[in-house]
């Protein structure tokens, strides 16, 4: 988890500036107006909707140090962490609340955030906790999440659970999973989203949350959330891409410089999405006949039309962007080299079965969305 409290939420920031402004800026943080309440008047009580959810009053929170806001945006994805913490072996209730409070003492003493910065936390004995306070109160109403600080550039935009353990090597006991299923299709139906809108931290920061091991698991959360919430197969869409913007600097990013690179756009590969980006992606979008948003967000259709097939005859740029992230997810054979060579093609058929493609080493555009951290119509199962 990134060490980020307060950051401006940008696309409330955008539209302030545009004159459709519906938050206010409240310190270094945006929310609805009279939407921050007071530190320690959190309603607190435990949710008749989620009574298995552990809220902040009982596990024994401290109040938060500065009033909690509530963002002005849209939900528009949930986002798994593990805690990198130790993969103990008491799945008990009493260390689920013990951990919680563990996990708040951290952020606020040692991170200086206003309170604990998740959302929700899950145990490995598979406990539900509140963890920002007034994150159980929001998911009951379904309509605007508490600003978090789980993640720069997505505090306001996802809802952050974070999963007790490291999990690089080692895979989440089934407990966790089974609840952290139970609650991610709670999410869904509450904030309108979907099974394909669940990413991992690193998809949106530099980091090894939420851990080789665990992010190989995505894919069966995702058809396990799916079949919860009752879905019909007909509407997963093909593809669905993280979107990023500036601020959101990760090795997903990094592609993305990659790919501009090799398009013809100076650009420094090194992960951060800055104004240099910015333009960039804005004038891609307009020489692709692409909508270009306040902020110049780098969108499904921008992926589309910036992915090029690769096979093992590729070489240059955007075969050393497909070796940057296949290196990070565990293919620790694959060098950033920018010529497709065995390791790569091993590589990308793994990637492939995982997501349930077909396994022939070429890089479409369903590969490559499941290489940058979406989610293909394929892995969720054919019926």
């Amino acid at each position: 988890m990134g060490v980020h409290e307060h950051e401006v939420d940008r696309r409330t920031l955008f539209r302030a500036g545009l004159g459709g402004a519906v938050a206010a800026v409240v310190g270094t943080e945006l929310a609805f107006p009279g939407a921050a309440h007071a530190a320690g008047t959190d309603p607190g009580t435990a949710s008749a909707a989620f009574p298995w959810i552990i809220d902040c009053d009982t596990w024994g929170a401290r109040p938060p140090s500065s009033p909690i806001q509530i963002t002005g945006n849209t939900t528009n994805k949930i986002i798994l962490h593990h805690m990198a913490f130790p993969n103990v072996t008491d799945y008990s209730r009493d260390h689920a609340m013990q951990l919680a409070r563990d996990c708040q003492d951290l952020h606020m003493d040692t991170n200086g955030w206003a309170d604990t910065g998740q959302h929700f936390t899950v145990s490995r004995g598979g406990y539900v906790l509140e963890g920002r306070h007034q994150s159980l109160s929001t998911l009951e109403t379904g309509e605007h999440q508490v600003i978090a600080a789980h993640c720069p550039g997505e505090n306001g935009n996802a809802i952050g659970i974070e999963n007790e353990g490291t999990y690089i090597t080692e895979t989440p006991p089934q407990a966790l999973l089974d609840s952290l299923v139970e609650l991610c299709a709670a999410v869904c139906r509450q904030f309108g989203l979907n099974a394909w809108d669940i990413f991992g931290h690193w998809d949106f920061t530099t980091t090894d949350c939420p851990g080789i091991a665990f992010y190989a698991q995505f894919p069966t959360v995702r058809r396990r959330v799916l079949a919860a919430l009752r879905t019909p197969h007909a509407q997963i869409p093909a593809r669905r891409w993280p979107d990023i913007w500036r601020f959101v600097d990760s090795p997903v990013v990094e592609v993305a410089q990659y790919l501009l690179d090799a398009a013809g756009y100076a650009l420094a590969t090194d992960g951060v999405f800055g104004l240099d980006m910015n333009d960039a992606v804005a004038d891609f979008q307009t020489t692709h006949g692409i909508p270009v948003t306040a902020d110049c967000t780098f969108d499904s259709a921008t992926w589309e039309a910036l992915t090029p097939r690769l096979d093992r005859h590729s070489t240059g740029l955007p075969v050393s962007a497909l070796q940057l992230m296949l290196s990070r997810k565990g293919y620790g054979d694959v060098t950033v080299s920018g010529a497709f060579d065995h390791a790569t093609a091993k590589a990308v058929q793994g990637m492939q079965r995982l997501h349930g493609l077909v396994p022939d080493g070429t890089v479409d555009l369903g590969t490559w969305c499941a290489v940058v951290g979406g989610s293909v119509r394929e892995a969720f199962g054919r019926h």
